[in-house]
């Protein structure tokens, strides 16, 4: 019987409403066989993750999401078998999360500044379980409030580029992302490409150390999915997906809506273990 895996799954730690358990029974709930716990910018849900999952025998890859940006766009690296206890790694990442920390304030403040008094960071922090906190925490409070009427309006009008309340992200380039993930052990993957919409600039990451491309995402095309596969064959990339599941933060996908066959959970190990090119 064929085993199936979701390899981009995002907890409470990040910008997602499911706990590691929640995650865990949804997974199991979707007949999988392995997950990948990709945070953004953090590290802090696998473990329990892990945990969570020991006596099902789900597998639990310990992954990341790394935001970084090119030529004004967002590009997301991901991750697998980052060691989560490199210290330098965790470093890194919390660096990151301070920065995030320090974007949501001045957002908060500008937003304050703009007349909405009653909008509080420390509201908007308590709604990640670590400080791996984001825009779409500052979006959620802005419309439990009525400021706006949905969280695509808050990013429009508010906090999206070129808005009256946007501060700039951290400053991270793919090049620098995926030095990061090679350096911590794992397997650097370019997230959901459709999205970065910059297939350009594929063979400058390859160039860089980028070993995979997440060719399996919700909603994608077959014609899409063939597009990138024969992207991933064209460079030696190994082929990933997943669903981005968020739990109630993103209704266009869930646990298991995107996956792949457990065959390619077996070729990111051997790009791991330095088996393949």
């Amino acid at each position: 019987m064929t085993k199936f895996a979701d390899l981009h799954i995002h907890t409470h730690y990040s910008d997602s409403t499911l706990s590691p358990q929640e995650v865990v029974q949804e997974s199991i709930k979707a007949k999988l066989a392995c997950i990948g716990i990709t945070d953004h910018d953090c590290i802090a849900g696998v473990a329990q993750t892990q945990q969570a999952a020991e006596e099902s025998g789900l597998e639990v890859i310990a992954g990341v999401e790394l935001s970084s940006e090119i030529e004004g766009k967002d590009v997301h690296i991901l991750g697998y078998f980052v060691d989560i206890v490199d210290q330098d790694f965790n470093s890194e990442l919390s660096k990151m999360q301070e920065h995030r920390i320090l974007r949501i304030k001045k957002m908060v403040e500008c937003l304050n500044q703009l007349g909405m008094k009653d909008v509080d960071f420390h509201e908007v922090l308590n709604l990640t379980k670590s400080n791996a906190v984001g825009r779409p925490h500052l979006a959620a409070v802005l419309k439990e409030k009525g400021k706006v009427s949905s969280m695509a309006e808050a990013f429009t009008k508010y906090i999206g580029e070129g808005c009256p309340a946007y501060v700039p992200k951290y400053k991270q380039t793919p090049f620098e992302a995926i030095k990061l993930v090679r350096k911590a052990g794992g397997v650097a993957v370019l997230a959901h490409p459709v999205v970065t919409n910059k297939d350009e600039l594929i063979p400058s990451f390859v160039e860089a150390g980028l070993q995979g491309l997440e060719v399996y995402y919700p909603n994608y095309s077959n014609t899409t999915i063939k597009h990138y596969l024969g992207i991933a064959r064209k460079h030696h990339l190994a082929v990933t997906g997943g669903s981005d599941a968020h739990g109630d933060a993103k209704t266009n996908s869930y646990v298991g809506k995107a996956q792949v066959p457990y065959q390619y959970v077996i070729q990111l190990k051997e790009l791991r273990n330095g088996k393949l090119n």
